[in-house]
């Protein structure tokens, strides 16, 4: 059977990809990028591939990870608040790579979709280039990909690449934590970037992109003392201010994300030893008592999705503990490493 043609002539435009208005946005990325720019940058937004001069380290060793927002992006979209999620996407790569005890160094951003308007591209990366200025690190580049077929329309993904580096001597491992040692957790302020697709069920937010939708996510709860959409769409803690004069003292450093404490906290922990954590020993903000009581999620459920106020926890030796406080003042005992008996990485107390 023959092929059909496309009645007419047929072009980019038509199918949905508007190169024109792509390139025009470039030198506006290049704008907004220059707010988070380093010394040793040689060529950023505009080429072919940003140029950056490491130098300074005397055995540098470079340290990278990529991450996305995940549906968060649903909500950001339902209410039009993008350039939170530019903040969301550069605190969680910082944070990732501050586990190895990495400087972060520079930044390249994707956004891929279908008829995501200008300004919401625009805020987003505003948002990218404000959080890596805040963390001191370099905005190099990044791709924007317009891909009808691909998308829905309206729909869109968010992901960051980021790269640091360590010396080698300082870089932070885990193999030094043994029993003893002490557990110090710092707040989350929410859900910062997990757990979305169980938090769109629970409220039905996100799932049709409906007014009804926008309006459950502007109602005001009383136990949150803010709206759904303040209490998520809250962007990711960024840790590294508080963290990078202690680095040195600490042991092992865990990013409470995806899989909450039982699927994190393990893979900084060496082979024999567990984590005893003290139940009650932190706050948990209110958005994770009110999505286990309207969605009858179970503890054990709740535990492995959400980071339940901990957005990091740091192993340190005891005679450190104290010191680390003092620098840390939000710092909480949460638990002691214990020598491990039985298969668990973490057990309650």
């Amino acid at each position: 059977m023959p092929d059909t043609p496309s009645p007419g002539s047929a072009s980019y435009r038509q199918a949905g990809v508007d190169i024109a208005a792509a390139e025009g946005l470039i030198p506006r990325y290049a704008d907004l990028a220059r707010v988070a720019g380093r010394p040793e940058v040689l060529a950023a937004v505009g080429p072919f591939s940003g140029l950056f001069n490491l130098r300074g380290y005397r055995d540098p060793v470079l340290v990278a990870s990529a991450d996305g927002v995940g549906t968060k992006l649903k909500l950001a979209a339902l209410l039009g608040r993008y350039a939170g999620l530019g903040h969301d996407l550069v605190n969680h790569c910082v944070n990732d790579i501050l586990t190895a005890g990495a400087e972060p160094l520079f930044f390249l951003d994707y956004i891929g979709g279908t008829d995501l308007p200008d300004e919401a591209k625009l805020e987003i990366v505003r948002g990218i280039a404000e959080a890596c200025r805040d963390a001191g690190c370099a905005l190099l580049g990044g791709e924007t990909a317009d891909m009808p077929g691909l998308y829905a329309s309206g729909d869109f993904d968010l992901v960051g690449f980021i790269v640091g580096a360590a010396e080698r001597d300082n870089v932070i491992d885990g193999s030094r934590i043994q029993a003893g040692d002490v557990l110090l957790g710092l707040p989350s302020n929410g859900l910062h970037t997990n757990g979305y697709s169980l938090a769109r069920k629970v409220f039905q937010v996100g799932i049709n992109g409906t007014a009804n939708e926008a309006a459950r996510l502007l109602t005001h709860y009383d136990e949150l003392g803010e709206t759904l959409a303040d209490a998520l769409l809250r962007p990711h803690r960024c840790y590294l201010p508080g963290l990078k004069p202690v680095l040195p003292r600490l042991r092992g450093i865990a990013h409470i994300t995806g899989g909450g404490i039982p699927g994190n906290l393990p893979r900084i922990l060496p082979a024999g030893v567990a984590a005893r954590l003290q139940r009650g020993s932190w706050p948990m903000p209110p958005i994770f008592g009110l999505i286990q009581r309207l969605g009858n999620v179970p503890d054990e459920e709740m535990a492995s999705v959400f980071n339940l106020g901990l957005g990091v926890i740091l192993a340190v030796a005891p005679e450190d503990a104290d010191a680390i406080r003092a620098a840390l003042p939000e710092a909480l005992v949460v638990g002691e490493v214990i020598s491990q008996h039985g298969e668990q990485r973490v057990v309650y107390a």
